[in-house]
């Protein structure tokens, strides 16, 4: 996609008030944007962006909204606070319905690059992307894609990956959503809730794991003792590399089409989840920020990152979904880091707490 060449000015900080939010941001003017984007970008975010007299606030779609709003605002603030970096801001709305909050640091003391996406999408989509967004295709999809038509659709959620500089710092992602689609063509509307955090370290340490997954260990047994050993699975199977036959990370937990008890009830635990996110993963992060490392752990965390690349390009459902549906094409590839790096038949020396990270990699294992 190209983009015109011109010079962004300076950029300046600012406090953007947002209904009763507050959140610091960076303002980055005369930027030129691909022209053929079809949103439109806002300068003031609204208070809401669900459809008025539609998502009233008694319904499930309003109440999360709220819940990822609120998320975003929190975990910018304290990436922020550790990095002492404001996160730049775009807010958009889009011209087949809703819209979205995108902020990024980059560049940061701490971070290579952090997003915390947040979005608010109605609509239709084609019927190849009712496969992608639930993973799963009714039994009389293809019949009903014969009789035509695209799939009303109402999407809201919140997504982040974290890109740390120094190699003894992990990666985290984290993504929680809600989707709801309406009757079409002899097929019941449905909905369904969605999610998970996961952390991408480079080097196996135990300490940082127990605290990662004792976490949300404690987060689903509030909710449901079944989850954690559940969910846990569940993320080591969604975030494998087949290729490759490796994880992505070294786990978390995650859940997709969770639509088997109250909708209250699955809200309390995806806000329950979010707001766990900078628990889980900043005290490791200000643990080792200022750890040193060698040039050939630099190298290592380069290579962790392009197996990162290629698992969101290749697997990743929300990736797919998003290039299905026109999503914003920023939004969908902030996951992917600033830099990365491919080793022609690379493999660690045996013996190495590299070694040892690709065997946890091949091998998961329970670290709580």
């Amino acid at each position: 996609m190209a983009l015109t060449a011109k010079a962004p000015a300076a950029c300046t900080a600012r406090s953007v008030k947002v209904g009763s939010r507050t959140a610091t941001v960076m303002r980055v003017a005369a930027v030129e944007k691909p022209t053929n984007w079809t949103e439109k970008y806002i300068k003031e975010v609204p208070v809401s962006l669900l459809r008025p007299g539609v998502d009233t606030e008694d319904t499930i779609r309003a109440k999360f909204e709220k819940v990822i709003r609120d998320a975003q605002d929190s975990i910018c603030a304290a990436i922020s606070e550790i990095d002492g970096k404001p996160f730049h801001q775009d807010a958009w709305t889009r011209e087949d319905g809703g819209g979205g909050i995108t902020r990024v640091l980059a560049d940061g003391n701490v971070w290579e690059k952090a997003g915390v996406n947040v979005s608010v999408v109605y609509g239709s989509m084609p019927p190849e992307a009712y496969r992608a967004a639930t993973g799963t295709a009714p039994a009389d999809l293809e019949k009903a894609k014969a009789a035509g038509g695209r799939v009303p659709f109402f999407a809201a959620g919140i997504s982040s990956v974290m890109h740390p500089r120094n190699p003894h710092c992990p990666t985290m992602h984290f993504n929680y959503r809600f989707f709801q689609t309406e009757d079409w063509n002899g097929i019941p509307g449905q909905w369904w809730f969605g999610g998970g955090t996961d952390i991408t370290p480079c080097y196996v340490v135990e300490e940082d794991l127990k605290h990662f997954h004792g976490t949300y260990k404690a987060v689903c047994d509030r909710h449901d003792p079944a989850y954690f050993p559940k969910f846990k699975k569940w993320c080591d199977e969604y975030f494998l590399i087949g290729h490759r036959k490796e994880t992505r990370g070294l786990g978390g937990i995650f859940f997709d089409d969770l639509n088997d008890r109250p909708a209250e009830e699955i809200l309390a635990f995806s806000k329950d989840a979010v707001n766990h996110v900078v628990e889980a993963y900043c005290p490791i992060v200000k643990k080792h920020m200022n750890d040193s490392f060698t040039e050939e752990q630099k190298q290592w965390q380069q290579i962790r990152r392009g197996r990162y690349v290629e698992f969101n390009l290749v697997y990743d459902r929300g990736t797919t979904f998003g290039l299905k549906t026109g999503g914003r094409i920023e939004s969908i590839l902030m996951s992917m880091p600033l830099t990365s790096r491919w080793e022609y038949c690379h493999e660690p020396a045996a013996g190495t707490p590299e070694a040892e990270f690709m065997d946890a990699a091949r091998h998961p294992r329970n670290w709580v």
